[in-house]
């Protein structure tokens, strides 16, 4: 796709690695708690929802559904408009649509109506601020990005904390609509969020200095990516993962209610899954950024994965409300490791220049796999009335996406012994200090040559 690109990362420019790169990692922190809590809330309306409309458990978890569908499925449009017109002006024009679509699901009188506002314009608008704030992110921190990545995920759990608990109060004092009601007008600070996105600036020259770098031309939306195979490994076990990864938050409270668990208590399960992923999250990204660390991060994520899936597997034995605190406690670990891992690793995959491509496909192809989700489970669970074969579904799908995401790194890595050779042959030596960001961008231009695409064990998935 051509067409003028408006840049916001000029060439030559060094991520700050703070500065001013500390209010966009507040930014990035608030849009990404309410793109990702968002869908698990409104779950504590679901039981009204029913009652109101007569409707069973799959159709309002088609609500979860769309929403997620939405932030991933409108990946390639955010790009292309953040290529295009900048992140700024299309984070705002986001959060106006997100608090709109609250506003007007306030008045639905039907689930439809319910899809069509708090699903798509509602979702569109989480989409529109979601990706940008990530991008943006990833041109402020390089150094400190594992950690910076791992606060900024830290904003899902704390606002599942907030929201979930929040939505209950609402719903008891105002019922479900002037609960959406008073949830758009809190979607407007995103508005304030897309001010905070500074665009980088090229440091100014002496009138005796030549011209600045020239950025090469780039396209609105890159799909070279897809000839990395690191990226296409990384883009089939993510879209696997997802099936199942959203799946138990939005039943777990429904579980506990079915178990004759009072309302109050049953939604304080999501505060408690919360609160161990806001640490969770933060400390994956740490542990992450160590020097001995950071290469192998691909196996981390995966082992977040496989721990995610079997703690599904797990938890769908449990028959009380202790039981259900376990289980919400190992998943808000293994979640918050998941979700501080996954654009990192994506980040180191495919580099700072083409992630803005990158990052709006692979959320494109995950898509499918979020609008099936949490449906396919409201749909066994109308068919089985049973719970814990909604968990066990969910667990299975999520190992084996790390089950993909180790075999085919393994054969990737496996298949090209010739990387790890030129790379010794390129290692400096112990004495010559290199900038990291040199040695990224050595690793990510000078395999491209003559069009091929080689991978090094740091860079393949």
């Amino acid at each position: 796709m051509g067409g003028a690109v408006v840049e916001e990362g000029p060439t030559g420019v060094k991520a700050p690695d703070g500065g001013w790169g500390w209010a966009i990692l507040w930014g990035c922190f608030v849009i990404t708690g309410f793109s990702y809590a968002f869908p698990k809330a409104v779950s504590v309306f679901f039981k009204e929802l029913i009652r109101e409309f007569g409707i069973g458990y799959s159709d309002t978890a088609w609500i979860s559904s769309i929403l997620l569908a939405m932030l991933y499925g409108t990946g390639p449009l955010c790009s292309v408009c953040v290529n295009r017109f900048g992140c700024r002006p299309v984070m705002f024009t986001g959060g106006l649509l997100a608090s709109l679509g609250m506003v007007s699901a306030s008045f639905c009188g039907s689930i439809i109506q319910l899809y069509f506002t708090t699903g798509v314009i509602t979702g569109l608008g989480l989409a529109l601020n979601f990706q940008p704030s990530l991008i943006m992110l990833n041109r402020y921190f390089n150094k400190r990005r594992p950690m910076a990545n791992g606060l900024a995920a830290a904003g899902s759990p704390v606002f599942l904390c907030a929201l979930s608990p929040l939505g209950q109060v609402l719903q008891d004092h105002y019922g479900w609509r002037g609960g959406f009601l008073i949830l758009g007008g809190l979607l407007l600070n995103c508005c304030v969020c897309a001010a905070l996105m500074r665009p980088l600036e090229a440091p100014r020259l002496g009138s005796g200095s030549g011209p600045g770098p020239q950025r090469p031309p780039r396209r609105l939306l890159d799909l070279s990516v897809f000839r990395d195979r690191g990226f296409v490994i990384y883009a089939l076990a993510a879209s696997i993962m997802v099936l199942g990864l959203f799946v138990p938050p939005v039943f777990v409270v429904s579980y506990a209610k079915d178990l004759g668990v009072p309302d109050t208590q049953a939604a304080f399960l999501l505060t408690i899954l919360g609160f161990i992923d806001i640490f969770a999250r933060p400390t994956a990204g740490f542990i992450t950024g160590l020097k001995k660390v950071r290469p192998y991060s691909v196996y981390l994520f995966s082992f977040a994965m496989f721990f995610n899936g079997f703690t599904d597997l797990t938890g769908s034995t449990a028959s009380d409300y202790g039981g259900l605190v376990v289980f919400c406690i190992f998943f808000g670990i293994s979640y918050g490791m998941v979700g501080a891992l996954q654009f990192e690793v994506l980040m180191a995959i495919v580099g700072t220049q083409k992630f803005s491509s990158a990052i709006g496909l692979v959320l494109l192809l995950e898509a499918i796999a979020v609008l099936i989700g949490p449906p396919s489970g409201g749909k066994l669970l109308d068919a089985t009335h049973v719970y814990q074969y909604v968990f066990v579904l969910a667990g299975a799908e999520v190992l084996a996406s790390s089950l993909v995401l180790v075999l085919g790194n393994f054969l990737c890595i496996g298949k090209r012994p010739e990387a790890a050779t030129e790379e010794e042959h390129h290692k400096p030596p112990e004495d010559v200090k290199v900038d990291s960001r040199e040695v990224e961008q050595f690793l990510k231009t000078e395999p491209e040559k003559n069009g091929e695409v080689v991978h090094t064990p740091e860079t393949s998935v």
